[in-house]
């Protein structure tokens, strides 16, 4: 730990400016000043702005939102473009079957929004509330009382380190913020959240988390083809029975579409690249002719966490909480997560004020999940529960799982339970046939490199690698021999080869510089080998319109 950090006390620090860290300080602030009390509250942002890092289908589902700010079409809230048709594809290669949406997935009161741009506006009406958003700083520590065990606060990582761990010219010391309760808020297998549920054993009582890559990208359609308001999702085709997933197509603002596909990270054949499955889903018919003639103006991916209720982690630990989807949040019936994430931070906003008002310093806050426990969040969830691991069993025996749930409200007594997590599901490559995916042809499909350009990520050549390995060694010797380099798929930036070494033996390469900041090779790799780590304040992807 650097001795030359600069050091801050707040009440509350949140790591993560996303919608349920965002929606927490809003809350805060909200309940501060109705009750004359005055709360410091600061977000940290690893991202290099506001948004930055976030990417989401994304429909927005209102609720959360009004109840957060009533008056939100006054204040400009850029709820995008309403839902105004809708369908769900059963696809085959060439053909789809067209069935309308059930109820869960029914979006016509809904929005498509860009998630990034949301987010800004979140953090306006953030700010104007007196929250503190420090962007460009990324959480890589948790502080640690030594007596009692509590997180008394974070600490951001020193910049300017080389790759050798000497200090450079542009050397920084990080900073120490001191907070009364910390929140993590980092979204999907954040790095300080791992930190906490591992330290204080909060999945003790859960089920392995279920999570899925998704892969988006945004165009811009030719004017006669343009049908705002379209929102299509697919199921089946390009992904077999076996893998869960599946794709959409969504229709906005001036000429807009975004179109992308959402693979389960359970799937067993190591020679599946979800890329290319992306890929292969614009070619389909009824996606190629929305796209055709116009152009890919931005590319990402991120995880998601699917695992529902049952894979929800202990939410309150000695001096802080999780929400959102740090912890879990997401409606998979639904494919939402928004309004989950955002109602997630209300209801701990309100447990949190009560805490800080009433009792000690860095004890634990566990009013947050006995009011979760009672809210309409919990019931909407555990209306869902059974699911996403309903599909465990294949893509119809998951539908059937899905109507079922549907029509009872999620009522029946019993609860699916999943005994093992993401990675454990790899199945050795003697156990698969190889995968052929065809050639891009820069038009319709690209390449990982020139996604990559679209996402604008930027790291500093010069430090350390933030994606570390617990044994090399076992890259070529399990990694490739095994599994014949599921790394070099799984990943949709090109990050990870294999490239032939100085006796001719395959070398495992990390093009860290590519990293968009998914998190699957933390959560894939068979072995458990990659380590995700933040990487200096700013860097990684930089989306504008995701």
């Amino acid at each position: 730990m650097s001795t030359d950090r600069e050091r801050m006390n707040v009440d509350v620090v949140i790591v993560g400016a996303g919608p349920a860290g965002l929606s927490c300080a809003i809350r805060l602030k909200q309940i501060a000043q109705e009750r004359g009390e005055d709360l410091s509250v600061c977000i940290l942002e690893k991202g290099a702005a506001v948004g930055a890092h976030l990417l989401s289908g994304a429909i927005l589902e209102h609720s959360a939102l009004a109840r957060l700010i009533p008056d939100y079409p006054d204040k400009g809230a850029p709820v995008g473009t309403k839902v105004t048709r809708e369908a769900i594809y059963l696809m085959g290669e060439k053909r789809a079957l067209t069935i309308p949406p059930p109820p869960l997935m029914r979006n016509r009161k809904n929005s498509v929004i860009s998630l990034g741009v949301f987010a800004g506006w979140l953090a306006e009406q953030a700010e104007a509330l007196g929250v503190d958003i420090l962007p460009g700083f990324a959480a890589g520590e948790l502080l640690i009382d030594s007596e009692s065990g509590a997180t008394t606060g974070v600490a951001t990582g020193d910049t300017g380190i080389g790759r050798d761990g000497a200090k450079t010219a542009a050397y920084q010391p990080g900073i120490e913020i001191r907070a009364r309760q910390v929140v993590l808020a980092e979204g999907c297998r954040g790095f300080l959240s791992g930190q906490a549920i591992s330290r204080y054993g909060l999945d003790a009582q859960s089920d392995p988390q279920t999570h899925g890559l998704g892969i988006k990208e945004v165009w811009e359609i030719s004017p006669d083809k343009h049908r705002p308001g379209s929102v299509v999702h697919t199921m089946g085709w390009p992904l077999n029975e076996n893998a869960y997933g599946g794709g959409f197509l969504y229709q906005y603002g001036e000429n807009l579409a975004s179109v992308g596909l959402v693979v389960g990270l359970d799937y067993r054949n190591p020679y599946l690249s979800p890329f290319d499955e992306m890929q292969r889903l614009k070619t389909h018919p009824k996606i190629r002719r929305v796209l055709e003639g116009g152009r890919r103006i931005s590319y990402g991916a991120r995880v998601i966490t699917e695992g529902g209720l049952q894979s929800l982690p202990k939410l309150s630990f000695p001096g802080g909480i999780l929400i959102g989807d740090a912890a879990g949040f997401l409606n998979v019936g639904k494919i939402k997560g928004i309004h989950t994430g955002m109602s997630s931070g209300m209801i701990a906003a309100e447990a949190l004020f009560t805490f800080l008002t009433g009792t000690a310093e860095n004890g634990e806050c566990a009013g947050w999940p006995e009011a979760f426990h009672r809210s309409d969040l919990w019931f909407e969830l555990n209306a869902v529960r059974n699911v996403r691991p309903g599909f465990e069993k294949g893509l119809y025996r998951g539908l059937m799982t899905a109507a079922i749930e549907t029509a009872t409200s999620g009522m029946l007594p019993r609860t699916l339970r999943r005994s093992m997590g993401d990675h454990a599901h790899t199945e050795p490559a003697d156990r698969h046939t190889p995968i052929e995916y065809p050639a891009p042809d820069g038009v319709l499909t690209f390449d990982k490199a020139s996604s990559v350009y679209l996402s604008n990520t930027m790291h500093n050549e010069d430090q350390p690698s933030h994606l570390k390995l617990k044994d090399p060694d076992l890259m070529p010797d399990s990694d490739l021999a095994v599994y014949q380099g599921p790394s070099v798929r799984y990943c949709p930036a090109g990050v990870y080869e294999y490239v032939d070494g100085p006796d001719g033996a395959p070398q495992f390469r990390i093009n860290a510089q590519n990293c968009v900041h998914c998190k699957t090779c933390d959560i894939k790799d068979p072995n458990r080998n990659i380590r995700w780590t933040p990487p200096e304040g700013g860097d990684g992807p930089n989306y504008t319109s995701m």
